[in-house]
């Protein structure tokens, strides 16, 4: 009997810990969803009280009418699920073939990028904004202009300055390299001696095993470009390619009313929260293990 209460008492402990590290994590943005509906006056009162982390009566949608009407936030938003989009679709496809390349293939120096990738992944990006700075504000971009197509020389003020630089994603290579470790080299094997190329083992193949990992990948690179803001506010000075977080810096400097802020802040977290949601079980398995067990 003893044994069975000791255990059961560890789960209840364990469980009891993990409800409270959720219910700190959860309780700001339960306050910022609540006050979205709120008026000014009502966002800060009583903080100590439950009903400030729920809509209450009197709850309303005028503060979402608000941001709609008096900011450039669907603007803002468009720019920022293209340059999402693009970066995980693209991210997606880059960092596995590089992976699958490391992982599944044989080639010399292999050995040395994958140390630089693995390098590259504790390289905060404060460290390489001013050279990527530097870099963009040289390199050409095509352009049609009125005297026909030329080259611009400058990325500034546009959308793929923010896709490009983001694509190639150290840890998301990482993450797919050690997946793809793990899946059965007879797999590639069996495809080689039918015909198949490694192009074909890579899209065939491995591809289609790795739903867990593309899916974590796929999580961490639509966050990172969601969440920009360092580099957008470098590089964009026209509203036309904002997107959405130095957006909330421009509005919070425009207005004084919390509710309205609050409701820009939660239109913005959706997307991220609906991503997160709906791969959620994929991300979990991809942390949970790794590859397909032979």
């Amino acid at each position: 009997m003893k044994q069975p209460l000791r255990t059961l008492l560890r789960k209840a402990l364990l469980l009891a810990i993990m409800a409270g590290l959720g219910l700190v994590f959860a309780m700001p943005l339960a306050f910022m969803f609540a006050a979205s509906f709120k008026g000014d006056t009502a966002v800060f009162e009583n903080l100590a009280h439950w009903s400030t982390y729920v809509p209450g009566p009197g709850w309303s949608m005028d503060n979402y009418r608000a941001i709609f009407q008096k900011s450039d936030l669907p603007r803002f938003l468009l720019n920022s699920t293209i340059v999402a989009v693009c970066t995980v679709v693209a991210g997606v496809f880059l960092n596995s073939m590089l992976a699958f390349a490391l992982a599944r293939m044989r080639w010399g120096g292999r050995h040395v990028v994958l140390g630089v990738v693995v390098a590259l992944v504790i390289v905060p990006f404060e460290v390489i904004a001013i050279p990527l700075l530097s870099l963009v504000a040289h390199l050409p971009w095509p352009v049609i202009g009125p005297g026909g197509p030329g080259l611009q020389i400058g990325w500034f003020n546009s959308l793929h300055v923010q896709i490009i630089p983001f694509v190639a994603n150290a840890f998301c290579t990482f993450l797919f390299y050690q997946f793809f470790r793990d899946i059965p080299a007879e797999l590639d094997e069996a495809a080689k001696m039918d015909g198949a190329g490694p192009w074909t083992v890579y899209l065939r193949i491995i591809m289609p095993n790795s739903g867990p990992v593309i899916a974590t990948a796929a999580i961490i690179l639509f966050v990172g470009a969601w969440n920009q803001y360092l580099w957008p506010i470098m590089v964009i000075q026209s509203e036309a390619f904002r997107p959405v977080q130095p957006g909330i810096q421009q509005f919070f400097g425009r207005t004084n009313s919390w509710g309205q802020i609050m409701a820009y802040a939660s239109v913005i977290t959706l997307p991220v929260l609906a991503v997160f949601l709906a791969f959620q079980r994929q991300f979990v398995a991809s942390v949970a293990g790794s590859g397909i067990k032979g």
